[in-house]
């Protein structure tokens, strides 16, 4: 098991004192009330009990049924989990929080088979859409098609087919991996970009033979075309704005609640949209859980910084504590930045897409401002030049493993820098569900002898000693923890094969890296994770016991209740 229980025991003597005062106090009925089943409570000393109750949205005390019954009180909401399971409601360890909310509103192509089915998929958004309306979409991924669209560049499509079905609307189709982008012939018309614009520095446009763009933008290139769509989004009224924001925030909470998730890590968000986080938290509107990751240039964060640090804001509803920054891409577009060349393309080893000074000197601004610093790094060559950043950094303080950095995804290491992790104390950001999602086409890029050492290779670090969180980088993959808990202890994609299945995680291990080992890389394991008495009372009831169901039926069960502060906030059968 992880670092992080070692909390537990330093929580011990003031968890167990907290217990004992509520029960002293027990003659006030609690809010809440799970009994006759399994709650598994994430905590070596409590482990799985029968029964539960909660009370100003903490956990009273856990037991045995009859223990908890008898504090039932005339107001007390009581669920009978039948034998059913509870657990502590999951925590997205990495995602994009109002990007799940604006997926529900543009064109998902995550499930076509095919580039003629997105062709198709666009030609019938054309058709309703106004002339200079544009048209989004996202979800492609060339690596997942059943076949290779004709006049394919390095696999990528050419914009032909597109363009000729919609010559009056700009088109821009975002990558699943979000690191590249489609654009139409109307949307680099109106960029300006023809074959004599040059790749930007950490990016490229794709290009034929003839040296013409065929409309995909790798990493930063796509914002030479996306800057035009930005811009004419800059007409719409704030007022606009900020409903389209809101709307997209309602959408991420409700899925998120169906889905079990209580608490969010959001990887990345402006200062206005926390302004706007900050404000649904302190009406009570947010809904789910969220601890933010800022993500604006080294300038803005100079300027602003002092004011955005927040811990706990709207009664334990929002906390800004952390910085952004992507120094590569992702290995499904060939933006991971490696070490050696791409097997399957030898005159590239990926992109830098931020300096190394420049996440250097963010880096900087966290220590002195009091941030988490959370920088993407895919590949082995991004993953080490982020290691030594954070040792650059440390290098006149004693507090660095203290400060509980983390690198996010953390997909490809070289085998030297596999116990760095532990080491530094810093956190290991993955997603369970990339591994399995990508595995098709990683031996490729990688080759079988670098995939083998250093993908995806959660038991590695975990024996290191290094603590590795879970999540689903929604909305690159479905926010749902089930799917990538599945691909955690199986590494089974859709074909059924493993892969490097002696890197997988077991049931135990997987959960804590969705509860406990999330709270403990946003420093929140005194208050989440666990359903530990003197804890926040978020708590996911399943229809099956995925700690002990065979494999297959993990992907079966259900989110029967979701509950965030003692409170139900989604029930299945409603």
């Amino acid at each position: 098991m992880s670092t992080p229980l070692k909390f537990l025991d330093r929580f011990g003597a003031v968890l167990f004192a907290t217990f004992a005062c509520l029960i002293s106090v027990s003659a006030q009925a609690p809010d809440l009330v799970l009994h006759s089943g399994k709650v598994v409570t994430v905590d070596q000393r409590h482990g799985t009990v029968q029964a539960l109750a909660a009370r100003g949205g903490r956990i009273l005390a856990v037991g045995t049924t009859d223990e908890i019954r008898k504090l039932i009180g005339a107001g007390t909401k009581v669920i009978n989990l039948r034998g059913r399971t509870a657990i502590p409601g999951f925590i997205e360890g990495h995602g994009h929080f109002t990007g799940v909310g604006n997926a529900t509103l543009i064109l998902d192509l995550s499930k076509v088979d095919n580039w003629d089915q997105v062709v198709d998929i666009v030609a019938e958004a054309a058709k309703r859409a106004a002339p200079g309306e544009w048209i989004l979409g996202r979800g492609w991924h060339q690596e997942k098609w059943s076949k290779q669209p004709a006049g394919n560049v390095k696999g990528f499509p050419p914009h032909d087919s597109i363009s000729a079905a919609t010559p009056n609307n700009p088109v821009a189709l975002t990558h699943a991996s979000g690191h590249a982008s489609f654009f139409n012939q109307k949307a680099m018309q109106m960029a300006g970009v023809d074959s004599n614009t040059k790749s930007p520095d950490g990016g490229e446009i794709i290009k034929n033979a003839k040296g013409e763009p065929i409309g995909v933008f790798s990493e930063t290139a796509a914002g030479l075309v996306s800057r035009a769509r930005s811009s004419s989004g800059l007409r719409s009224s704030p007022d606009s704005r900020r409903q389209k924001l809101r709307r997209q925030i309602d959408l991420a909470v409700e899925e998120c609640l169906s889905k079990g998730v209580t608490s969010f890590q959001d990887a990345g968000s402006s200062f206005a949209t926390i302004d706007v986080y900050r404000e649904l938290a302190e009406r009570g509107e947010l809904g789910v859980r969220l601890w933010v990751m800022i993500r604006t240039s080294n300038r803005d964060l100079e300027q602003n910084l002092p004011n955005y640090r927040m811990i706990n804001a709207g009664d334990h509803f929002l906390t800004v504590r952390a910085l952004k920054r992507s120094i590569d891409g992702a290995l499904g577009s060939r933006g991971a930045w490696l070490l050696e060349p791409y097997s399957d393309e030898p005159q590239s080893s990926g992109l830098e897409t931020a300096s190394v000074a420049s996440v250097t000197r963010m880096a900087e601004l966290g220590a002195r401002h009091g941030f988490q610093v959370c920088v993407h790094a895919i590949g082995d060559r991004a993953n080490r030049e982020v290691l030594d950043i954070y040792e650059k950094v440390w290098a006149n303080r004693h507090n660095g493993p203290a400060l509980r950095w983390r690198i996010e995804h953390v997909q490809h290491l070289h085998r030297d820098d596999i116990p760095r992790f532990a080491q530094m104390g810093v956190i290991a950001s993955m997603q369970g569900v990339h591994c399995t999602s990508d595995a098709p086409y990683v031996p490729p890029r990688l080759g079988e002898h670098r995939a083998e050492e250093g993908a995806y290779v959660w038991q590695k670090l975990l024996k290191s000693g290094a603590v590795v969180t879970n999540g689903t980088d929604a909305p690159v993959e479905d926010v749902d923890p089930l799917a990538s808990y599945y691909a955690s202890v199986t590494r089974k994609g859709k074909s059924g094969v493993a892969f490097y299945p002696d890197q997988a995680m077991s049931r135990m291990e997987a959960l804590y890296s969705y509860t406990m080992a999330c709270a403990y890389a946003a420093f929140e394991e005194d208050s989440k994770g666990s359903l530990t008495p003197g804890k926040l009372a978020d708590i996911v009831i399943l229809s099956k016991d995925i700690l002990t169901v065979p494999e297959a039926e993990i992907l079966e069960t259900q989110v029967l209740y979701t509950i965030v502060g003692g409170k139900v906030v989604y029930d299945a059968s409603n």
